[in-house]
């Protein structure tokens, strides 16, 4: 599989508070979870998780929010931090990082409404970051877009532009959103394609406008 482990990174700018905080905060409810047994975990997830079909009707609407801090497994969180961690600290560090909080969550919220367009009947908890995430890629994208990523990816260790990479992942998104909607025994692995298609459009549409904001100075962190 390939894995973003690095990009260039922005010189000075605002500390990256919500960035790190918000990867410690999954780790935390992560690690909550681990020490729940079996039965208890589901409940969790259809407390805290976001169900399509309750929002329609008005139903714990907190869940919009507490849904992005709840993974479903090692490779969802593990994969959703590392995503986290490489490409959210440019953005918090141009934009500020009270701005950088609300257009995540709001990223997230909007990621929701996509899903829930597309499965308005869903009685299944949709639970993860990689909504507000795939804003933040959105944003990477028009904001860094000659920006290195360091890439792993079968033991082998190169470099791409943020143009490349990201755009290779929403085509991703985009082939398997679309194929998701014409037959729907496509989608068995129960990712919200949509979700996060409609959140990195969010982001691409933030992006533009932060960034007049990004400045020319950036230094590879290895």
């Amino acid at each position: 599989m390939i894995f973003p482990i690095g990009d260039d990174q922005v010189k000075g700018g605002h500390f990256p508070l919500f960035s790190y905080g918000f990867i410690i905060l999954n780790s935390l409810v992560f690690m909550y979870e681990l020490s729940l047994p079996p039965q208890a975990v589901e409940s969790f997830f259809m407390q805290y998780g976001s169900i399509p079909a309750e929002t329609l009707h008005g139903e714990n609407l907190r869940s919009l929010f507490t849904s992005m801090f709840v993974h479903g497994g090692w490779m969802h969180i593990i994969g959703n931090m590392l995503f986290l961690w490489v490409f959210a600290d440019n953005i918090e560090a141009t934009i500020g990082s009270y701005r950088f909080l609300i257009f995540y969550l709001v990223g997230g919220l909007v990621a929701h409404a996509s899903h829930i367009y597309f499965n308005p009947g869903s009685v299944v908890p949709t639970v993860g970051a990689s909504g507000a995430i795939a804003a933040v890629m959105g944003a990477y994208l028009v904001m860094f877009p000659r920006s290195q990523v360091k890439i792993f990816f079968f033991f082998l260790i190169f470099r791409i532009s943020a143009f490349v990479f990201l755009g290779i992942w929403i085509w991703q998104q985009w082939m398997s959103g679309t194929a998701s909607i014409a037959n729907a025994n496509v989608v068995t692995d129960g990712t919200a394609w949509w979700a996060h298609i409609g959140g990195f459009v969010f982001g691409v549409i933030a992006g533009f406008y932060y960034r007049g904001e990004v400045k020319p100075d950036v230094a590879y962190r290895d």
